[in-house]
């Protein structure tokens, strides 16, 4: 129930005065996501206590601001390509990542090392590895239907997160192997998706990923995890001083069961496995810390209450 308690938002608005929508957001119990600052402007992504929205669109209305639901906060989504090959990338799979950043998520790119052969069309151990670390795969491929449904869902195989299958032709998910969801009319193509279509594509593809994160977050509601990952990711930026020099995007990224801390693995660990979130309980008690497969960053998975017998 808690984590359905929480719901995202994006506030744009001038930095101005913009310090009162975060000691509302304090005030409320929300948790502020990322901010980033631009010139005059200021981008808020923020978890906002469901009973409570209302107060913070009055105030953003106040100081001139937008706030506008974002369902994929909170959310770090893998764009997979077949390949690394000039076409393959970077068109379209940069624009899909970029549209899904218009939503609240955080992205990244994932080209793999083989994919152009019916025969080698296979993804390593590695990459299924790397890529299931993420909440969801986006794996965009192109224009031709038989490659689609014949040849592609090779890459699929092994992959434990929903997949989402972009590509050119009108087709039913049914039609593609291990794929959770298919969106058609954002195929492979050797400019920028700018056209009326294919901005409408970008556009339903938004609007489909954020009713199956929706569909997630409705499910770990049913089991909810033993700490909010927000929670967690406050305590770090509290506890871990080292977390504020961090120069890589996004230092701690918020996942659906869990966080992504780009610290190096050997060296913070202990720290991390060490933080305390209520007297007596470590956050080594209610998650499983491991190096991830990125940049041997740190991987924290939070467990269900149903494993650790209680809630934060």
């Amino acid at each position: 129930m808690l984590v359905a308690l929480l719901d995202p938002y994006i506030y744009e608005g001038g930095v101005h005065k913009h310090g009162l929508i975060l000691e509302l957001l304090e005030d409320l119990g929300g948790y502020l996501v990322q901010k980033t600052a631009a010139s005059t402007e200021v981008t808020l992504i923020m978890l906002i206590p469901r009973k409570d929205v209302h107060l913070i669109e009055e105030l953003g209305t106040k100081l001139l601001g937008t706030i506008t639901r974002a369902p994929m906060t909170g959310t770090e989504i893998a764009v997979v390509s077949p390949t690394l090959a000039y076409h393959h990338l970077p068109h379209s799979a940069c624009d899909v990542a970029e549209y899904l950043r218009h939503g609240g998520a955080n992205t990244n790119m994932i080209g793999l090392a083989r994919g152009m052969g019916r025969r080698v069309a296979l993804s390593a151990d590695y990459e299924r590895k790397l890529i299931n670390e993420h909440d969801i795969a986006i794996f965009t491929f192109g224009t031709f239907s038989d490659c689609i449904m014949n040849k592609k869902p090779k890459l699929l195989e092994g992959i434990n997160i929903p997949i989402v299958v972009t590509g050119g032709p009108d087709l039913n998910v049914e039609d593609i192997p291990n794929a959770d969801m298919y969106i058609g009319n954002i195929g492979r193509v050797a400019h920028r998706l700018r056209g009326v279509d294919e901005l409408k594509g970008l556009d339903r593809m938004n609007e489909k990923v954020g009713e199956l994160v929706d569909r997630v977050r409705e499910d770990i509601a049913k089991d909810p995890l033993a700490v909010l990952s927000p929670r967690v990711m406050k305590e770090i930026h509290e506890q871990i001083p080292d977390i504020h020099n961090v120069l890589a995007p996004a230092p701690i990224t918020l996942q659906l069961d869990g966080l992504r801390v780009k610290l190096p693995y050997e060296d913070y660990h202990v720290a991390i496995e060490m933080l305390e979130l209520d007297e007596g309980v470590l956050l080594s008690d209610v998650a499983r810390i491991t190096p991830s497969k990125m940049k041997n960053y740190i991987l924290i998975k939070i467990r269900r209450r149903s494993d650790v017998g209680f809630i934060l």
